[in-house]
C-alpha cells in the first residue's frame, strides 16, 4: 500500500505546492505520512493550503482535515 498527501484551499480545489514543500511521491505506511504531515503543517499552511485529505492508492483514508490550530473553547 502506499499512502498520498492531497493539498486543498479552503473550497476544496487542489493546490500545488512548491518543490521544496511537497511530500515524497508516497509513504510506506499511514504513520509515516502522518508523521510527515505534523512536520510540515506550518509552512503548508503558510503556501496556502488550509486542508488536506489522506488517500491509499487512489482511496480515500479521511479528510478533508484543517491545517488550522483549533482554539480552546
Amino acid at each position: 500500500m502506499t499512502w498520498n498527501w492531497q493539498f486543498l484551499d479552503a473550497n476544496g480545489c487542489f493546490v500545488t505546492v512548491p518543490d521544496d514543500l511537497a511530500d515524497p511521491e508516497s509513504f510506506h505506511s499511514q504513520a509515516d505520512a502522518e508523521t510527515w504531515i505534523g512536520e510540515n503543517w506550518q509552512p503548508l499552511l503558510d503556501e496556502g493550503v488550509e486542508q488536506v485529505t489522506l488517500v491509499s492508492d487512489g482511496a480515500l483514508v479521511y479528510g478533508p482535515m484543517s491545517l488550522h490550530p483549533t482554539t480552546p473553547a
